[in-house]
C-alpha cells in the first residue's frame, strides 16, 4: 500500500502537510515547529518573526500589479491535539505521525492526525512558497497553543498585523463558510481528601472504560457519544452504594477540549460482596453497552483483580465526588434559536484525576451567547460548592459574533458558486475559533473561516477528506486573486 501523502493532489499542499507530520507539535511542545516555520519563511527570503506569545508571523509582498489590494492575513495554529489508542506506543513530543491513505481519506495509525490544523498551516505555506499565484500583500499568522488555551491568540498585541481581511483556515466542513463561533471558559473543581487504612478483608480491582469515540468537545458534542467519566462514575456509584466499594485512585480523560474516551480507576470491595459486585458489573456493562451501541460500538468495560492497596480515599469525599459528577451537566444544554442545527451552549466534563490529596474535575463550558456561558459556569461552580469542592474559573475567551454583511463573505459566496456550481452554506461553529480573540485586538478586521472536511478531530479516528483539500486550495487561490483594492 502506498501511504506517501506527498504525492496527493494538490501536491504543493500535501508535500507541506507531510513535512508537518514529521515534526512533533503537541500543545505545549511547539519549539521545533516554531523553528521549522521561521526557517521556512527566512529561506524564502520573507520577513519572519516570532512574537512575545510564540506566534510565528511571515510576510509576503504582493505580486506585481496587486500592491493596491487589501492585505490578507492567513491564520492557522501550529499545535495539535495528542491523543492515541490504548496500547499504541507513540511519544507525541518525539515521534512523527504515521499517515495512512484510506480510500478518499488520510488518517493516522492509532493517533490523532494533526490535520486540525496542519492542513491550514500547509495551505498557508503553499501560498508563501508559490511564485505563480496572484495576490495582494500576505501575512501568515501561525498561532501557538490553540488547543490548550489559545494563549497565542490571546497574547497577540494590537498594531502587529497590517492586513484588513483575516481568513481563518481552521474549519472542518467543505462547502461551508463560517462567520461566527462559540466562546468558552474552563472550570476546575477540586476536592481535598485524606487517606485511610484499608483492612485486609477487601479485594482490589482495576476498572477501565475504553473504546469510546471521543472527539472534539465543540464540533462533536451534539452527537450523543459516551463520556468515559460519566460512565465510570455510574459504575463506582453502584459499587459504592450496593457493595461498599471504596476508591483508591481515578484517572479519566486527558484534555479539556476532547470528549473523554477512557477512564481508569483502582478500587477496593469487601471480600464478602466482591462476587456480587462482579455479577452486578457484568449486568451493568451490558446495559451501558446497549444504551450506547449505536454511537459507541467499541465501548469496553473491564475489571481485573489487583493487589490490595494499603489506603483508600476517605469515603465521605468519595461520595460527595460521585454525587457531584452524577449531577454535573454534560453535553448539549441548548440549541441555537437563531441558526438551525447549531449548538448554542454545552459542557464537556473532560477530566477527573486524583493524586497527592486532591481530586480535580475539569470542565470546558462553551456558548455563542456570553450570558448563557456565564450562567452555565455558575451552575457548575454552585454544584461543586455544595459538594464541598473549591472551583477556579479561568482561560475564558470570547465568541465571534456573526456578520452576515461581511464583504469577504460576499466575495467568497460568489466565487464558490462560480467554481463549484452551488451556493455554500453560511454558518457558525460551536468550536472555539481564534477569530473572536483576534477580533478583540483588531476590531476592524473582516473575518471568515473555511477549510477541508475533517472528521473526528481530537481523537485517534481523525481523518481528512482528500478531494476536499483540493477544493479548499482552489477556493483560496481564487479568493486571493480577487481581493478588492484598499480603502482610500
Amino acid at each position: 500500500m502506498n501511504n506517501d501523502i506527498s504525492g496527493l493532489s494538490p501536491h504543493e499542499v500535501w508535500r507541506h502537510f507531510q513535512s508537518l507530520t514529521r515534526i512533533p507539535r503537541p500543545s505545549g511542545h511547539e519549539e521545533k515547529i516554531r523553528e521549522f516555520m521561521t526557517a521556512f519563511g527566512r529561506n524564502l527570503g520573507l520577513e519572519s518573526i516570532v512574537d512575545d506569545a510564540d506566534n510565528v508571523i511571515i510576510r509576503k509582498p504582493a505580486t506585481s500589479g496587486l500592491e493596491n489590494r487589501k492585505g490578507v492575513i492567513l491564520q492557522a495554529h501550529l499545535d495539535m491535539v495528542p491523543q492515541k489508542n490504548t496500547g499504541k506506543s507513540h511519544d507525541f513530543a518525539k515521534d512523527p505521525i504515521e499517515t495512512i491513505i484510506d480510500g478518499e481519506w488520510v488518517r493516522a495509525d492509532g493517533t490523532t492526525l494533526g490535520a486540525d490544523n496542519g492542513v491550514g498551516v500547509a495551505v498557508a505555506m503553499a501560498v508563501l512558497e508559490s511564485t505563480t499565484l496572484k495576490h495582494g500583500p500576505i501575512e501568515a499568522l501561525f498561532t501557538s497553543n490553540e488547543e490548550a488555551g489559545m494563549s497565542g491568540a490571546m497574547g497577540l498585541k494590537p498594531g502587529v498585523l497590517k492586513g484588513e481581511i483575516l481568513m481563518n483556515l481552521d474549519s472542518e466542513d467543505d462547502g461551508e463558510l463560517f462567520i461566527g463561533c462559540a466562546g468558552g471558559v474552563n472550570v476546575t473543581s477540586t476536592f481535598n481528601y485524606t487517606e485511610h487504612a484499608l483492612s485486609e478483608d477487601y479485594q482490589g480491582f482495576r476498572i477501565s472504560v475504553t473504546g469510546l469515540m471521543g472527539g472534539h468537545s465543540g464540533v462533536d458534542i451534539h452527537l450523543g457519544r459516551g463520556n468515559a467519566n460519566k460512565i465510570m462514575n455510574r459504575i463506582l456509584y453502584e459499587g459504592h452504594i450496593g457493595y461498599g466499594l471504596q476508591l483508591i485512585s481515578i484517572d479519566g480523560g486527558s484534555l479539556r477540549n476532547a470528549i473523554p474516551r477512557e477512564s481508569f480507576a483502582v478500587a477496593a470491595v469487601p471480600e464478602v460482596t466482591a462476587a456480587a459486585f462482579l455479577d452486578r458489573l457484568s449486568v451493568l456493562r451490558g446495559t451501558i453497552q446497549d444504551e450506547l451501541r449505536a454511537v459507541e460500538p467499541a465501548l469496553q468495560i473491564e475489571v481485573v483483580s489487583v493487589s490490595l492497596p494499603e489506603t483508600a480515599i476517605e469515603p465521605a469525599v468519595f461520595l460527595r465526588l460521585m454525587k457531584a459528577i452524577y449531577a454535573c451537566p454534560n453535553g448539549v444544554m441548548r440549541m441555537s434559536s437563531e441558526m438551525e442545527g447549531l449548538v448554542e451552549t454545552s459542557n464537556n466534563l473532560a477530566m477527573v484525576k486524583s493524586g497527592n490529596g486532591t481530586i480535580a474535575v475539569d470542565s470546558l463550558v462553551r456558548s455563542s451567547v456570553d450570558s448563557a456561558k456565564v450562567d452555565l459556569e455558575h451552575m457548575i461552580t454552585a454544584l461543586f460548592d455544595l459538594a464541598g469542592a473549591g472551583s477556579v474559573v479561568d482561560g475564558g475567551y470570547p465568541g465571534w459574533k456573526p456578520d452576515p454583511e461581511s464583504p469577504i463573505l460576499k466575495i467568497m459566496q460568489d466565487l464558490f458558486q462560480k467554481k463549484f456550481g452551488k451556493i455554500p452554506v453560511t454558518s457558525a461553529v460551536h468550536a472555539g475559533l481564534e477569530c473572536g480573540i483576534i477580533g478583540g485586538a483588531y476590531p476592524a478586521l473582516d473575518m471568515i473561516s473555511f477549510g477541508p472536511t475533517i472528521r473526528y478531530p481530537h481523537s485517534p479516528d481523525e481523518k481528512v477528506h482528500i478531494p476536499s483539500v483540493g477544493k479548499f486550495w482552489d477556493l483560496l487561490v481564487a479568493v486571493l486573486g480577487d481581493i478588492p483594492v484598499k480603502n482610500l
